[in-house]
């Protein structure tokens, strides 16, 4: 993503957290989680929406300079953002 789509995504953050975290992680339990939290306060809404996005971005930083996550991230449940792309598409796929 470029400078304009990542600052519309943390001001879609600001204003409205799950909707920041369903951009970055798809409809799974991170939205659900950051909706309670959000309902139990719009500050631990936020810490976590902008956590997610933190970690989706240095995740795809690593993954663009050819390094791997060595281990999973703790308090993100979405494979979306874990791997960030290693999840799509067929991997060591063999004749038919």
């Amino acid at each position: 993503m470029g400078f304009c789509s990542t600052f519309l995504l943390v001001l879609i953050t600001i204003l409205f957290p799950p909707l920041g975290v369903f951009f970055v992680a798809g409809c799974g339990a991170d939205v659900l989680i950051n909706i309670c939290l959000t309902l139990l306060g719009y500050l631990p809404g936020h810490l976590h929406a902008f956590y997610v996005e933190y970690v989706y971005y240095e995740r795809k930083h690593d993954r663009a300079a050819g390094v791997l996550p060595v281990r999973r991230a703790p308090g993100v449940y979405s494979e979306r953002v874990q791997g960030v792309g290693t999840s799509y598409g067929t991997v060591g796929q063999t004749g038919v």
